[in-house]
C-alpha cells in the first residue's frame, strides 16, 4: 500500500503476481471486471493468517547485508534525510545490524520519524526546494555523504559532501561499476533517455549494456529475459536480479558507500570524471497538448543532420557530438526533454538552447 512521494491525501495499490512481477495491463483489466461483478468465489477452506513481521525484518536486513562486503565500508558521516517517511523505523532496525559488523559509518539522521502530515514538505527528493534542504544538512553536519528518501523509501537520491545533487543518470553508472567489479561480464538494462555515460562505464568495465523502455514493468521484464544483474532509471529506480527483479532504496547506497571505500574516493570525485566527459541536461519538461506534431517538427529541423534515430523509446536523435530524447507523458500534456554531449557543458547549452527555441515557438 503506497502513494511513493504523494500527499497524505493519496493513495494507491502495488499489485505483482509470483516471483514479484508486474500484473500485464490484460491482467488488471480481469480484476477490474471481477471488481465490477461484485461476484467473488467464496473457498470452502479457510486459510491462516501469520504475524510474520519479526521473521520478515531480520530477513530483509540479512538480505541487504548480502550485496556488500561490511568490511570494506569506509569511515564516514552520512546524513540520512526520510522526510517523515515510513524509512525511519526500518533503518534504525538495519543500523543496529550493520554497526555491530562495522563501527566506522556515523549516521546523522533527520526529519527521521513518519509523520503522515510531512510537516517538512512532500518527501520527494527531486524537487528543486528540497535540493536546498539537504545541502544544508550535509554542509552544517559536515557530512561525506548525504542520502535522501522518498515517502515509501524505494528510492533514494545522493548529495555529495559539498550538498550538490547528484543526478540520477550518473548514479545508475555508479551501480553499474560496482556490480560490474563483482560480477565481470554481467549484464546491464538501463532507460534510453540518457545512455552515453552508462553504455561507456559498462564498457570499459567488459559488461554488456542493454536499453529499455521507461517504466518498472518493462525494466524488469528486460532483465528476466536477459538475467541481467542490476537495472537503472535516471529518475532513481533501481533494481536487483538477486533482489526478485524488484527495486530497492536502500541497496543503491550501501553499493555507493561500498564503492567509496574500494576506490578511496569521494563522491564528488567519482562523479566529476563522468559529468566531465557526458555532460547530460537533466529532464525538461516542455507543456505541449500535442506531442507528435512536435515530433515530426523536431525530425523536420534537424533532417540530414543527425547520424541516427530512433522512435523505441519516445524519439531519440543521435549526433556526432551530442544526443537528445524526447518522450510524451503518459499522464500530462508534458514532453521530456533530456540532451547528452561529448563536448563539455557550454556546448550542452546550445543544444538545449537551440532545442528549447523549436519546442516553445
Amino acid at each position: 500500500v503506497t502513494a511513493s512521494h504523494n500527499p497524505i491525501s493519496f493513495n494507491g495499490l502495488k499489485m505483482v503476481k509470483s516471483q514479484s512481477q508486474p500484473l500485464d495491463d490484460s491482467e488488471f483489466k480481469k480484476i477490474k471486471k471481477t471488481a465490477e461483478k461484485k461476484i467473488f468465489p467464496i473457498k470452502k477452506n479457510k486459510g491462516l493468517l501469520f504475524d510474520k513481521c519479526s521473521e520478515s525484518k531480520i530477513a530483509y536486513v540479512n538480505k541487504l547485508l548480502t550485496f556488500i562486503d561490511v568490511k570494506l565500508l569506509p569511515s564516514l558521516n552520512i546524513v540520512i534525510n526520510s522526510g517523515n517517511g515510513a524509512l525511519g523505523p526500518t533503518f534504525d532496525h538495519f543500523e543496529k545490524k550493520l554497526l555491530k559488523k562495522n563501527k566506522n559509518l556515523n549516521f546523522i539522521k533527520c526529519q527521521h520519524n513518519p509523520d503522515p502530515s510531512f510537516p517538512n514538505g512532500i518527501p520527494n527528493p527531486l524537487l528543486k526546494e528540497n535540493h536546498q534542504i539537504n545541502k544544508n544538512l550535509v554542509i552544517s553536519n559536515k557530512a561525506d555523504i548525504g542520502i535522501a528518501f522518498d515517502g515509501d523509501f524505494d528510492r533514494c537520491f545522493f548529495f555529495d559532501e559539498f550538498g550538490v545533487f547528484v543526478p540520477g543518470e550518473y548514479i545508475v553508472g555508479l551501480l553499474a561499476e560496482s556490480f560490474l567489479l563483482k560480477e565481470p561480464g554481467s549484464k546491464i538494462i538501463h532507460d534510453a533517455r540518457v545512455v552515453w555515460n552508462i553504455q561507456d562505464i559498462v564498457k570499459n568495465n567488459n559488461g554488456f549494456s542493454i536499453a529499455s523502455v521507461t517504466g518498472h514493468a518493462f525494466i524488469k521484464k528486460s532483465m528476466r529475459e536477459n538475467n541481467a544483474i542490476y537495472g537503472g532509471e535516471m529518475s532513481a529506480h533501481h533494481y536487483f536480479r538477486d533482489f526478485s527483479y524488484c527495486d530497492s532504496g536502500m541497496i543503491p547506497w550501501l553499493l555507493i558507500v561500498e564503492l567509496m571505500g574500494k576506490t578511496g574516493k569521494k563522491l564528488s570525485e567519482l562523479i566529476k570524471e563522468r559529468k566531465e566527459k557526458f555532460p547530460s541536461s537533466g529532464e525538461i519538461n516542455f507543456t505541449i497538448s500535442q506531442p507528435k506534431k512536435i515530433f515530426e517538427k523536431v525530425l523536420k529541423y534537424y533532417d540530414g543532420q543527425y547520424l541516427s534515430y530512433d522512435n523505441f523509446d519516445g524519439l531519440s536523435l543521435v549526433f556526432k557530438n551530442w544526443r537528445f530524447n524526447l518522450r510524451s507523458s503518459n499522464t500530462e500534456p508534458l514532453v521530456r526533454l533530456n540532451v547528452e554531449t561529448k563536448n563539455g557543458s557550454e556546448f550542452l547549452n546550445q543544444c538545449v538552447t537551440e532545442l528549447t527555441e523549436i519546442l516553445v515557438n
